[in-house]
């Protein structure tokens, strides 16, 4: 069985999908783009704000499912250059301090609304 998670601290979605898919004690978290919840707006010029962003609004999207960074156990970045990566990872690891989880990071193309990072995550539900 599968339960549809969502979080208004969290953006909406912009497409066919939902924030979360909660199946069993793992929940897989759609990738999120550095954009204000409230406003749909692109946040930040650069990489590291954005990457801030992008981890805030996992978070929101953590939260509603009632579980937390610590259990988060795999994620990939998408970055629309690797050159950000250096920046990216100083502030992924403040979000990721201990135990960091599994992690792929690739560059693409391009990213919705012009984004340079976005970030997907599975994670475990507490018991």
């Amino acid at each position: 069985m599968k339960t549809v998670v969502s979080s208004a601290d969290a953006p909406a979605a912009i497409g066919p999908y939902s924030q979360a898919i909660e199946a069993g004690q793992l929940l897989f978290c759609s990738g999120q783009l550095p954009i204000a919840p409230k406003t749909g707006n692109l946040i930040g010029e650069d990489v590291s704000a954005q990457a801030r962003q992008v981890l805030e609004n996992l978070g929101a999207v953590l939260k509603a499912a009632g579980t937390s960074y610590a259990y988060v156990v795999k994620t990939t970045v998408f970055l629309t250059d690797l050159n950000d990566f250096t920046a990216m990872n100083q502030v992924y690891g403040e979000f990721f301090s201990e135990a960091s989880p599994a992690r792929s990071t690739v560059q693409v193309a391009a990213l919705p609304k012009g984004a340079k990072v976005e970030i997907e995550a599975i994670a475990l539900k507490p018991s």
